[in-house]
């Protein structure tokens, strides 16, 4: 078997370990995460059964999300310099 070494920030290592179950090595874990691709048409439609009052929270939500990327890149930006 072939090995290959890849390099995580601490918060990608982090990530990755709370997802480790016992037993588990970290190249299982990523086969697990990683393996389950479904198809993007298999989503076609599921809105459409939403209720708009759900609706409107999950755009709340999406939106609330851009703005702290928005502020986490931003801090990232003038810690660069």
């Amino acid at each position: 078997m072939e090995i290959k070494t890849i390099a995580l920030d601490r918060e990608a290592y982090d990530l990755l370990k709370a997802q480790k179950a016992s037993g588990e090595s970290f190249s299982d874990v990523v086969k697990r995460l990683a393996g389950h691709r479904r198809p993007l048409s298999d989503y076609a439609g599921i809105w459409k059964e939403i209720p708009k009052g759900d609706l409107k929270k999950i755009e709340e939500a999406l939106e609330r999300g851009r703005e702290l990327d928005r502020e986490r890149l931003s801090k990232l930006l003038r810690r660069l310099g």
